[in-house]
């Protein structure tokens, strides 16, 4: 028979499991997890279950959030500089942008796609898209010439990605953005999110989506595992990811 919600087998931690676990995880990773449960093993399993369904869960979202942001800022951008904005000089981007560009369509050569605009857009990581929020860093060879990425796209194009946002600047969109993109890395490189204020996180991640499409914020709050996940123990021997 297969488990079912109300159904929920309990996994046994006997003293070889948990060497094996440990084994698994590798002692360092795994010292993390102990210290925050005073040296119990058992907890310390059952913490780093809790922090592997946590981070599972803000996959839904964040996902959500990166597609909605490049989505609107290619948008604005193509209205201002045309479909393939990335090589139109006027644009001024910094040398670690166009290093990233460049990146994308080489992978995308190697891979037999055809280095278009959508494909390109749908290449760029979502650091890419949060640093065009940034001030701009240096162009062209000697590194003595700054982007100025406040006069040639937050105030022409960007701006216009977050239309419900109230008396929106582009320090105050790049802030909290910056902080997602951190918190989205260490969930890509499966690292410990459990201290993390992920209530902030998860409301953060709404707020942001409010600013480009209510729409598209609501959709993600009424299908997102978050807010169920963050309401169990840390210590429940059934939570599933």
């Amino acid at each position: 028979m297969s488990n079912t919600a109300a159904e929920v087998k309990i996994f046994a931690l006997s003293e070889p499991i948990l060497d094996e676990l440990e084994t698994a995880l590798s002692p360092e990773r795994f010292a993390t997890y102990l210290a925050a449960t005073g040296g119990d093993r058992g907890r310390a399993v059952r913490l780093y279950t809790w922090n592997t369904a946590a981070s599972a869960a803000f996959y839904g979202p964040l996902q959500a959030l990166e597609v909605t942001l490049r989505n609107g800022f290619h948008r604005n951008l193509a209205v201002r500089y045309g479909a393939d904005w990335y090589d139109n000089p006027a644009i001024g981007l910094d040398l670690g942008c166009l290093k990233r560009v460049a990146q994308a369509k080489k992978e995308l050569t190697r891979s037999g796609y055809a280095v278009d605009p959508p494909h390109v857009v749908a290449d760029l990581s979502f650091g890419f898209w949060v640093s065009l929020l940034g001030s701009g860093g240096f162009q062209g060879p000697g590194r003595t010439r700054k982007a100025n990425y406040e006069m040639a796209l937050w105030r022409p194009a960007l701006r216009a990605a977050f239309p419900h946002a109230p008396k929106m600047n582009r320090k105050a969109a790049h802030a909290p953005l910056d902080y997602l993109r951190t918190f989205r890395n260490r969930i890509a490189h499966h690292e410990p999110v459990f201290g993390r204020h992920l209530e902030k996180d998860y409301d953060s991640i709404l707020e942001i989506a409010g600013w480009m499409s209510p729409e598209k914020r609501d959709w993600i709050d009424a299908h997102s595992r978050v807010r169920e996940i963050l309401a169990q123990p840390r210590d429940d021997g059934g939570i599933r990811f």
